[in-house]
Protein backbone atom coordinates (compact mmCIF):
# COMPACT_ATOMS: atom_id res chain seq x y z
CA UNK A 1 0.00 0.00 0.00
CA UNK A 2 1.26 3.45 -0.76
CA UNK A 3 1.30 5.68 2.31
CA UNK A 4 1.24 9.23 1.05
CA UNK A 5 1.07 12.50 2.95
CA UNK A 6 -1.56 15.07 2.01
CA UNK A 7 -0.36 17.72 4.43
CA UNK A 8 1.47 19.74 1.78
CA UNK A 9 -1.77 20.36 -0.06
CA UNK A 10 -3.30 22.12 2.92
CA UNK A 11 -0.56 24.75 3.00
CA UNK A 12 -0.63 25.26 -0.81
CA UNK A 13 -3.96 25.26 -0.62
CA UNK A 14 -12.38 43.10 -19.97
CA UNK A 15 -15.64 42.07 -20.72
CA UNK A 16 -17.20 44.23 -23.51
CA UNK A 17 -20.62 45.77 -22.87
CA UNK A 18 -23.00 44.41 -25.53
CA UNK A 19 -24.65 46.91 -27.84
CA UNK A 20 -28.34 47.54 -27.41
CA UNK A 21 -30.30 45.16 -29.68
CA UNK A 22 -32.25 46.61 -32.56
CA UNK A 23 -36.03 46.22 -32.75
CA UNK A 24 -35.55 43.64 -35.50
CA UNK A 25 -33.12 41.63 -33.37
CA UNK A 26 -35.48 41.74 -30.41
CA UNK A 27 -38.39 40.49 -32.50
CA UNK A 28 -36.26 37.62 -33.88
CA UNK A 29 -35.01 36.71 -30.41
CA UNK A 30 -38.56 36.56 -29.03
CA UNK A 31 -39.65 34.26 -31.84
CA UNK A 32 -36.83 31.76 -31.43
CA UNK A 33 -37.73 28.16 -30.62
CA UNK A 34 -35.83 26.47 -27.75
CA UNK A 35 -32.21 25.75 -28.61
CA UNK A 36 -31.84 28.57 -31.15
CA UNK A 37 -30.15 31.94 -30.90
CA UNK A 38 -29.93 34.98 -33.21
CA UNK A 39 -26.99 35.22 -35.57
CA UNK A 40 -26.19 37.46 -38.52
CA UNK A 41 -27.37 35.99 -41.82
CA UNK A 42 -24.60 34.03 -43.54
CA UNK A 43 -22.49 33.68 -40.37
CA UNK A 44 -20.44 30.48 -40.04
CA UNK A 45 -20.40 29.37 -36.39
CA UNK A 46 -18.52 26.60 -34.66
CA UNK A 47 -20.27 23.34 -33.99
CA UNK A 48 -19.68 21.16 -30.89
CA UNK A 49 -16.48 19.70 -32.38
CA UNK A 50 -15.19 22.91 -33.91
CA UNK A 51 -16.64 22.23 -37.37
CA UNK A 52 -18.26 25.14 -39.24
CA UNK A 53 -22.04 25.28 -38.98
CA UNK A 54 -23.88 27.47 -41.43
CA UNK A 55 -26.89 29.57 -40.55
CA UNK A 56 -29.93 27.50 -41.41
CA UNK A 57 -32.37 30.38 -41.63
CA UNK A 58 -31.97 34.07 -42.21
CA UNK A 59 -30.61 35.50 -39.02
CA UNK A 60 -30.76 32.20 -37.09
CA UNK A 61 -28.23 29.55 -36.05
CA UNK A 62 -28.55 26.28 -34.13
CA UNK A 63 -27.27 26.46 -30.57
CA UNK A 64 -25.31 23.25 -29.81
CA UNK A 65 -25.25 23.58 -26.01
CA UNK A 66 -27.68 20.72 -25.33
CA UNK A 67 -25.67 18.31 -27.49
CA UNK A 68 -22.44 19.28 -25.73
CA UNK A 69 -23.99 18.73 -22.29
CA UNK A 70 -25.31 15.33 -23.35
CA UNK A 71 -21.90 14.29 -24.67
CA UNK A 72 -20.22 15.17 -21.38
CA UNK A 73 -22.72 13.15 -19.28
CA UNK A 74 -20.99 9.78 -19.14
CA UNK A 75 -21.22 8.34 -15.63
CA UNK A 76 -20.16 4.86 -14.57
CA UNK A 77 -21.79 3.46 -11.42
CA UNK A 78 -19.57 1.38 -9.15
CA UNK A 79 -20.36 -0.27 -5.82
CA UNK A 80 -17.62 -0.87 -3.26
CA UNK A 81 -18.61 -3.38 -0.59
CA UNK A 82 -16.78 -2.98 2.72
CA UNK A 83 -16.99 -4.54 6.15
CA UNK A 84 -19.04 -1.50 7.20
CA UNK A 85 -21.45 -1.44 4.26
CA UNK A 86 -21.71 -0.43 0.60
CA UNK A 87 -20.44 2.76 -1.00
CA UNK A 88 -21.98 3.58 -4.39
CA UNK A 89 -20.02 5.87 -6.70
CA UNK A 90 -20.80 7.65 -9.95
CA UNK A 91 -17.48 7.97 -11.80
CA UNK A 92 -17.35 10.84 -14.28
CA UNK A 93 -15.86 9.24 -17.37
CA UNK A 94 -17.07 12.15 -19.51
CA UNK A 95 -14.93 14.74 -17.72
CA UNK A 96 -12.17 12.59 -16.19
CA UNK A 97 -11.66 9.75 -18.69
CA UNK A 98 -8.06 8.86 -17.82
CA UNK A 99 -8.53 8.67 -14.05
CA UNK A 100 -11.84 6.83 -14.37
CA UNK A 101 -10.37 4.29 -16.80
CA UNK A 102 -7.48 3.57 -14.44
CA UNK A 103 -9.83 2.95 -11.49
CA UNK A 104 -12.00 0.66 -13.63
CA UNK A 105 -8.88 -1.21 -14.73
CA UNK A 106 -8.14 -2.07 -11.09
CA UNK A 107 -11.79 -3.08 -10.64
CA UNK A 108 -11.89 -5.32 -13.72
CA UNK A 109 -8.65 -7.06 -12.73
CA UNK A 110 -10.14 -7.78 -9.29
CA UNK A 111 -7.42 -5.76 -7.62
CA UNK A 112 -9.73 -3.50 -5.63
CA UNK A 113 -10.75 -6.54 -3.59
CA UNK A 114 -8.68 -6.47 -0.40
CA UNK A 115 -7.75 -2.86 -0.98
CA UNK A 116 -8.38 -1.09 2.32
CA UNK A 117 -9.44 2.15 3.92
CA UNK A 118 -6.54 2.76 6.26
CA UNK A 119 -6.36 6.48 7.08
CA UNK A 120 -8.69 9.17 8.45
CA UNK A 121 -7.12 12.58 7.92
CA UNK A 122 -8.89 15.40 9.77
CA UNK A 123 -9.72 18.65 7.99
CA UNK A 124 -12.05 21.26 9.43
CA UNK A 125 -15.12 19.59 10.90
CA UNK A 126 -14.42 16.30 9.11
CA UNK A 127 -11.70 15.24 6.68
CA UNK A 128 -10.97 12.43 4.24
CA UNK A 129 -11.11 8.64 4.28
CA UNK A 130 -8.11 7.33 2.35
CA UNK A 131 -7.84 3.89 0.76
CA UNK A 132 -5.47 2.08 -1.55
CA UNK A 133 -4.26 -1.16 -3.07
CA UNK A 134 -2.30 -3.20 -0.53
CA UNK A 135 -0.32 -5.58 -2.76
CA UNK A 136 2.72 -4.23 -4.57
CA UNK A 137 2.27 -6.84 -7.32
CA UNK A 138 -1.18 -5.37 -8.02
CA UNK A 139 0.03 -1.89 -8.93
CA UNK A 140 -0.42 -0.52 -12.44
CA UNK A 141 1.78 2.19 -13.94
CA UNK A 142 1.12 5.80 -12.90
CA UNK A 143 -1.23 7.73 -15.16
CA UNK A 144 -1.37 11.16 -16.78
CA UNK A 145 -2.57 13.87 -14.42
CA UNK A 146 -6.12 15.21 -14.77
CA UNK A 147 -6.36 18.32 -12.61
CA UNK A 148 -9.47 20.12 -11.44
CA UNK A 149 -8.72 22.73 -14.13
CA UNK A 150 -8.90 19.97 -16.76
CA UNK A 151 -12.08 18.29 -15.51
CA UNK A 152 -14.05 20.99 -13.71
CA UNK A 153 -14.62 18.56 -10.84
CA UNK A 154 -13.81 20.09 -7.46
CA UNK A 155 -12.98 18.58 -4.09
CA UNK A 156 -16.38 18.78 -2.43
CA UNK A 157 -18.10 16.59 0.12
CA UNK A 158 -18.58 13.12 -1.34
CA UNK A 159 -15.90 13.47 -4.04
CA UNK A 160 -13.59 10.53 -4.79
CA UNK A 161 -10.11 11.62 -5.87
CA UNK A 162 -6.81 10.07 -6.92
CA UNK A 163 -3.74 11.11 -4.95
CA UNK A 164 -0.91 12.37 -7.15
CA UNK A 165 2.24 13.37 -5.23
CA UNK A 166 3.31 15.12 -8.46
CA UNK A 167 1.74 15.36 -11.92
CA UNK A 168 1.93 11.97 -13.61
CA UNK A 169 2.54 10.05 -10.36
CA UNK A 170 -1.05 9.13 -9.45
CA UNK A 171 -1.39 5.38 -9.14
CA UNK A 172 -3.47 3.38 -6.64
CA UNK A 173 -4.26 5.57 -3.65
CA UNK A 174 -7.59 7.37 -3.45
CA UNK A 175 -9.68 9.22 -0.90
CA UNK A 176 -13.26 10.29 -0.34
CA UNK A 177 -13.87 13.78 1.04
CA UNK A 178 -16.29 14.29 3.90
CA UNK A 179 -16.06 18.08 3.55
CA UNK A 180 -15.23 20.62 0.85
CA UNK A 181 -11.43 20.98 0.54
CA UNK A 182 -10.57 23.71 -1.97
CA UNK A 183 -6.90 23.41 -0.98
CA UNK A 184 -6.78 20.13 -2.90
CA UNK A 185 -7.89 21.79 -6.15
CA UNK A 186 -5.34 22.99 -8.70
CA UNK A 187 -3.88 26.44 -8.09
CA UNK A 188 -0.86 28.49 -9.10
CA UNK A 189 1.16 26.96 -6.27
CA UNK A 190 -0.17 23.37 -6.24
CA UNK A 191 -0.92 20.89 -9.02
CA UNK A 192 -3.87 19.52 -7.07
CA UNK A 193 -5.25 16.00 -6.87
CA UNK A 194 -7.54 14.31 -9.42
CA UNK A 195 -11.23 14.05 -8.48
CA UNK A 196 -13.18 11.80 -10.85
CA UNK A 197 -16.57 11.07 -9.31
CA UNK A 198 -18.70 11.21 -6.22
CA UNK A 199 -20.56 9.12 -3.69
CA UNK A 200 -24.27 8.81 -4.52
CA UNK A 201 -25.15 6.31 -1.76
CA UNK A 202 -23.33 5.29 1.40
CA UNK A 203 -21.89 8.52 2.79
CA UNK A 204 -22.95 7.18 6.18
CA UNK A 205 -20.57 4.25 5.55
CA UNK A 206 -17.75 6.67 4.67
CA UNK A 207 -18.49 8.61 7.86
CA UNK A 208 -18.40 5.40 9.90
CA UNK A 209 -15.03 4.47 8.41
CA UNK A 210 -13.71 7.96 9.12
CA UNK A 211 -14.92 7.69 12.71
CA UNK A 212 -13.41 4.24 13.33
CA UNK A 213 -10.82 3.86 16.13
CA UNK A 214 -7.32 5.08 15.35
CA UNK A 215 -3.94 3.72 16.39
CA UNK A 216 -2.22 6.62 18.19
CA UNK A 217 1.22 5.17 17.52
CA UNK A 218 0.83 4.21 13.86
CA UNK A 219 1.93 6.42 11.00
CA UNK A 220 4.89 8.71 10.52
CA UNK A 221 5.24 12.48 10.61
CA UNK A 222 1.97 14.34 10.12
CA UNK A 223 0.18 11.02 9.58
CA UNK A 224 0.93 9.76 13.05
CA UNK A 225 -2.34 9.11 14.87
CA UNK A 226 -4.38 9.17 11.65
CA UNK A 227 -4.10 5.46 10.79
CA UNK A 228 -7.07 3.19 11.46
CA UNK A 229 -6.41 0.61 14.15
CA UNK A 230 -8.21 -1.96 11.98
CA UNK A 231 -8.18 -1.09 8.27
CA UNK A 232 -11.57 -1.52 6.59
CA UNK A 233 -11.25 -3.95 3.69
CA UNK A 234 -13.05 -3.71 0.37
CA UNK A 235 -14.53 -7.19 -0.06
CA UNK A 236 -16.15 -6.67 -3.48
CA UNK A 237 -16.14 -4.07 -6.25
CA UNK A 238 -18.72 -4.17 -9.03
CA UNK A 239 -19.63 -1.97 -11.97
CA UNK A 240 -23.32 -1.59 -12.81
CA UNK A 241 -24.24 -4.00 -15.57
CA UNK A 242 -21.66 -6.64 -14.57
CA UNK A 243 -23.01 -10.16 -14.12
Amino acid sequence: MLILSLAAALSLASQEVPAEPSEAEESVDQALPPGWRPAPAGLMIGGPNGEPMRVVAVGLAIEPQAEEAEAAEDLVRVTLTTGMGDIVLDLDRGNAPVTTAAFLDYLERGWLVDAAFYRAMPYGDAGIAQFGVRRTDHLLDPIAHESTDDTGILHERGTISLIAPAPGEGRADWFISLVDIPGFDASESFHGFSPFGRVVEGMDVVEAIFGAPLDPEAGEGVMKGQMLADPVLITAAEMAGDD
